[in-house]
């Protein structure tokens, strides 16, 4: 742990320039102390520390000092930093900030021409998100309770693998012993999680090496939807719902093929906001159900 401050110390310092020992132990959550005896360390193992007194002072390192930095191009900093900087736009991890600060002084000259900007994910489930972690770092089982697409709830208790983005929301992908199978959990349907003393009763394989494996059995069931799209919809329709132009129409309309998830709602949702402008031709029995959803709406506000 020591080792690790120390380092990251080093990291801070070259980033930042002079800095106090007061906003030095705030910033590393320490004492006043412990950092002058880390500046100490630093001193001993060759790190070129300077303490500077006065109502400015604080400790500095020479700007003739730089870590290594030649096991990578100038390009490769500018990857990595995308991808840091986006992590942590996205959660709140302490370990994350610090490696971004780490690179940030490998790499001087930042000419990246992409921003990942991912804050608008910090909203409702970074507790959730911090728990599963420490769970997943501790091998330890969570266990809560989930409410399914056809609107189930009941306790799940599973073995937690990685925390993943993906469909425009955070899952857990998780082994449940129950069904001795991998399933992946929306965050926000989980309530009352909490982690468990149980250990994990399996050794897992790498997340991403689980995730192709599942995507090779998905047991979700696809349909098709056909529907008419008046030139005012088009982009929304592609946006929102991925469709698929097959016919362009002499009023300027299209047909258009959209591919859903037969059980989610969100697909629903977005063919009822768009109103008339989108009409869908087939099945039947969806457009019945949009007819008997909207007669309900009409019904609730007459």
């Amino acid at each position: 742990m020591k080792t690790e401050r120390l380092y990251a110390i080093t990291v801070y310092l070259l980033n930042h320039g002079r800095t106090s020992a007061k906003e030095l132990a705030q910033y590393f959550e320490v004492s006043v102390r412990t950092i002058q005896r880390d500046m100490d360390s630093l001193c001993l193992a060759g790190i070129p520390v300077t303490a500077v007194s006065g109502v400015a002072g604080g400790y500095e390192i020479s700007e003739r000092f730089r870590l290594d930095k030649g096991f990578a191009t100038s390009d490769d900093y500018s990857y990595i930093l995308t991808a840091l900087r986006g992590l942590v736009s996205a959660v709140e991890d302490p370990g994350a900030k610090h490696t971004l600060e780490k690179f940030s002084h490998l790499s001087r000259q930042d000419d990246s021409s992409i921003i990942l900007d991912f804050s608008v994910l910090r909203e409702g489930e970074q507790d959730t998100l911090q728990r599963l972690q420490t769970a997943i770092a501790g091998k330890r089982a969570v266990e809560f309770l989930y409410t399914n697409n056809n609107n189930e709830t009941r306790v799940h208790c599973v073995e937690p693998v990685a925390v993943i983005y993906r469909w425009y929301a955070w899952y857990l992908l998780a082994y449940s012993e129950a069904k001795d199978d991998y399933r992946n959990y929306k965050l926000v349907r989980m309530q009352d999680l909490r982690i468990t003393e149980k250990p994990f009763v399996k050794k897992h394989e790498p997340a991403d090496v689980i995730l192709r494996k599942t995507e090779q059995t998905d047991s979700r069931k696809y349909k098709d939807i056909f529907v008419k799209c008046k030139e005012t919809a088009r982009s929304r329709v592609m946006e929102y719902l991925n469709g698929t132009i097959l016919e362009e129409l002499p009023d300027g309309s299209v047909r258009m093929k959209l591919t859903v998830v037969e059980n989610e709602q969100l697909w629903i949702g977005t063919l009822l906001s768009l109103g008339d402008a989108v009409e869908v031709i087939a099945p039947e029995e969806i457009r019945r159900r949009l007819a008997g959803a909207a007669s309900k709406i009409v019904s609730l506000y007459q």
